[in-house]
């Protein structure tokens, strides 16, 4: 079994490990693209004010149960009065206020609460879920940056070797020591291999705009990745981790829970009611209510009442609406808890998949280095044969193809294996920032927001949690081309 301190430092280490190429000067590692990622990346950010937005449900769930006070004042003239009324009232000023206090409702509101609570656990996993697929995005595009760039090179350094060969062959044609053919084969390479050349360079560029894209910046010179921790020796070992600390299916998990709670809220819509309603009302007539004809004595310009009642609301018949929401409930309740099994189940053949695909590229690794030894003796060979006439020229370029084809195919081993690997762990739930460690400032603490929020009483409170980072727009990045630095 993986320890999970190792994984909380994956990146810390330093030791150069998986190397594709070797290490430029000043070059920008992978903990730093990754920091970058964790501040800017847009995808990431979304997801924290998506989070954000959930914690809001839980005050919004607890304002059913709280008291609520309204106030209602409005002036009135009468225009036109009853010719027949004993009084003269030209206008009045009244006020209004109702304080009402819920008692009861049936478990509706408590549910709800929890059911917002358990959306907020939900909303964390996803966020999480979030973050390792957007580091296995970022690492991903970094690997791919480094393995292009290698095969440009190997490319590049397969064209000047093919056009020393051809100028060669040509000067040997000149004296009669080897025939046209040879000189049409030497040619033939060559262009087969400045072909190779531009698709390796448009393949280049595709990388680095996909890096611009992922992390938010132009792809400089980049140190190769630091090793991966020890992984689990069987995926038995990994799917069981993952079953515990996949954030995805443990996300999955709190929504089953959440819409049991939604399943007892619908059935509160059942139960009876009970509040408590305190009334006041004041009216005023501005000193211009009179009595029409000859009364001596004054009437009263302002009134006052209160009242305080005990309401309960007992549901007789609501047209079957509340039976209708129980049954959806209910089958939104099984349809989550069908999704946590769908989830768990691509949870166990993505860990399954990806440890797989670790093992046989690191065991490609290990074929591809044996081919690439191979390679170089072949050509040595085949190179010294030429010079006493036992092997032709097509045989030098046979041989020199079979050894850059056997140095891409590293390559791009040692990045399938990095990638694979990075792959397995983000499945098994160990890629968030903290467990990268990154040094990106102070790692978003979702818990601060959530209190905050959920502290809210009051109607005119703002957000006094900043926000969770500033994405960075690519606009103003220029074009890549697929060279490589130092050419």
């Amino acid at each position: 079994m993986i320890d999970g301190r190792v994984t909380r430092k994956l990146l810390l280490l330093s030791c150069p490990a998986m190397v594709l190429v070797a290490a430029p000067l000043h070059a920008e590692d992978l903990r730093s693209a990754l920091a970058a990622t964790y501040a800017s990346n847009p995808t990431l950010l979304g997801a924290r004010e998506q989070l954000r937005a959930t914690d809001a449900g839980v005050p919004l769930a607890r304002a059913d149960g709280l008291p609520s006070l309204n106030a209602t004042a409005t002036e009135t003239e009468y225009v036109r009065q009853n010719p027949a009324s004993t009084t003269d009232m030209p206008r009045m000023v009244t006020a209004v206020g109702t304080l009402s206090v819920p008692l009861y409702n049936g478990g509706g509101v408590k549910n709800a609460i929890r059911a917002a609570d358990t959306r907020v656990i939900a909303g964390r996993n996803d966020l999480r879920a979030t973050e390792a697929g957007v580091f296995t995005q970022a690492v991903t595009a970094y690997l791919d940056v480094i393995r292009t760039e290698a095969i440009v090179r190997l490319n590049k350094a397969q064209v000047q070797t093919l056009v020393t060969n051809l100028k060669a062959t040509s000067d040997r044609f000149q004296i009669g020591d080897v025939t046209k053919t040879d000189v049409a084969q030497s040619q033939s390479r060559l262009a087969v291999a400045q072909g190779n050349l531009r698709s390796a360079e448009a393949s280049l560029v595709q990388a680095r705009e996909t890096y611009i894209q992922i992390i938010g910046h132009e792809a400089g010179e980049l140190a190769p990745p630091p090793p991966l921790p020890s992984l689990p020796a069987a995926p038995e070992d990994a799917v069981g981790i993952a079953l515990d600390a996949n954030p995805d299916l443990a996300a999955a998990r709190e929504r089953s829970k959440a819409a049991g709670f939604d399943s007892d809220v619908a059935r509160a819509s059942r139960m009876p009611k009970v509040s408590m309603v305190a009334n006041g009302n004041y009216t005023d007539y501005l000193g211009q209510l009179a009595l029409r004809g000859n009364f001596p004595f004054p009437i009263a310009q302002s009134a006052a009442t209160a009242d305080v009642s005990i309401r309960a609301t007992i549901p007789l018949y609501q047209g079957g609406r509340p039976s209708a929401q129980i049954k959806q409930a209910q089958a939104r309740e099984g349809q989550a808890m069908d999704n946590e099994i769908a989830t768990e189940r691509q949870v166990i053949a993505s860990v399954r998949a990806s440890f797989s695909n670790y093992r046989a590229a690191n065991e490609i690794i290990t074929a591809s280095q044996t081919a690439v030894e191979a390679a170089e003796l072949s050509l040595r060979g085949v190179k010294a044969e030429n010079s006493v006439g036992n092997r032709t020229v097509l045989d030098i370029l046979n041989a020199e193809q079979e050894l850059v084809n056997a140095q891409v195919q590293l390559v791009t081993a040692r990045r399938n294996a990095y990638v694979a690997g990075f792959s397995l762990l983000s499945a098994m739930g160990r890629v968030s920032g903290k467990d990268l460690g990154l040094d990106a400032g102070a790692l978003y603490d979702p818990e601060i927001h959530y209190r905050d929020a959920r502290g809210t009483l009051g109607d005119w409170g703002v957000d006094k949690v900043q926000g969770a980072g500033q994405p960075t727009r690519t606009v103003d990045t220029p074009a890549q081309n697929g060279s490589t630095f130092g050419n």
